[in-house]
């Protein structure tokens, strides 16, 4: 049975995942440097995990929430990959209903968690800028756990009623996904019923969570950007600025993708759909492969333990 043809149903079992749509042909190429990034993600991410549990000096909250990061960027990484790669590869289109609002579940809620913990990690640069004599009293090892603990909670919540309500409704034109992998808009566009609560929760997730912590970065920059300026000499403000540089990278990579990604799929109907579809898997692979890289290279220590390891090798 031929995957594009439409069926009449209700509750589908499975869903078709296309890939990129127009550039099926092409799939095994374009899966190469995806697999390479997914790679490169792999290794990076457990690096930064095993040179900051190895390396007690590396044991203050910075470093923790930098752990925090990479954690994160192996689950989104791994929640899209393997099965994209398995189409790519093999042909192998099915996703399960269940298995799909899974997988819709933890790329929407460790997203949302990236976003907390690059609002931690500003907050984190504000105190060490602004208040460095207090950082070690205000941002204890308790108070990183709680901080974790807390964007966990409010990510898992915030993203439940994605599945929730993506089940409720009817699925009666197809059950074909034009996308390589499972997102919220992409399946409740196949729902035969009134959706609009959907693009309403999706919207409030997009600017009350999201942008509740750009509002956030943006308010800790100004404090740290005010702090630099008073700064008494050029290379005083330079070397202070520089602390923030591998942070400021991290932003730009994650949110500016993520911002395009939303935009175009909820108003860029002109655009398309292979290049709709290429920024979407560019914002959720170049995180977790660039991150690492950041700062790895941009940080000292991380630099200086990385390099000793690979020398006494």
């Amino acid at each position: 049975m031929s995957y594009f043809n439409a069926t009449d149903f209700t509750n589908p079992s499975t869903f078709i995942l296309i890939g990129i749509p127009g550039l099926e042909e092409a799939h095994v190429w374009i899966s190469i440097p995806f697999c390479a990034m997914y790679v490169i993600a792999l290794l990076g991410n457990f690096t930064i995990l095993f040179i900051v549990k190895t390396e007690s000096r590396l044991h203050e909250p910075m470093y923790y929430f930098l752990c925090m990061l990479a954690i994160t960027d192996l689950v989104l990484a791994t929640s899209v990959l393997p099965k994209m790669l398995s189409n790519f590869w093999f042909n192998s289109r099915e996703i399960d209903f269940d298995a799909c609002l899974t997988q819709m579940y933890f790329i929407h809620c460790f997203s949302a968690i990236e976003s907390g913990i690059l609002a931690a990690m500003a907050l984190d640069r504000y105190v060490a800028i602004c208040h460095p004599l207090r950082h070690s009293t205000i941002l204890t090892n308790p108070s990183v756990a709680k901080i974790g603990l807390a964007l966990l909670l409010r990510s898992s919540i915030v993203t439940l009623p994605y599945p929730l309500l993506t089940r409720r409704w009817p699925y009666c034109r197809t059950n074909i996904i034009s996308e390589p992998y499972c997102v919220h808009i992409a399946v409740v566009k196949l729902a035969c019923a009134d959706t609009r609560v959907n693009s309403y929760y999706g919207l409030f997730v997009m600017f009350f969570v999201l942008g509740l912590d750009v509002i956030s970065i943006a308010i800790s920059y100004m404090q740290i950007l005010r702090a630099i300026f008073s700064l008494p000499t050029k290379d005083a403000r330079l070397k202070t600025f520089l602390t923030c540089a591998s942070h400021l990278c991290a932003i730009v990579i994650f949110y500016i993708p993520s911002a395009f990604s939303s935009l175009i799929y909820r108003f860029g109907q002109n655009f398309p759909q292979h290049v709709q579809v290429l920024i979407a898997i560019m914002y959720l692979l170049l995180p977790p492969m660039l991150n690492p890289i950041i700062y790895g290279v941009k940080t000292k220590q991380i630099w200086s333990r990385l390099r000793w390891f690979v020398t006494r090798k």
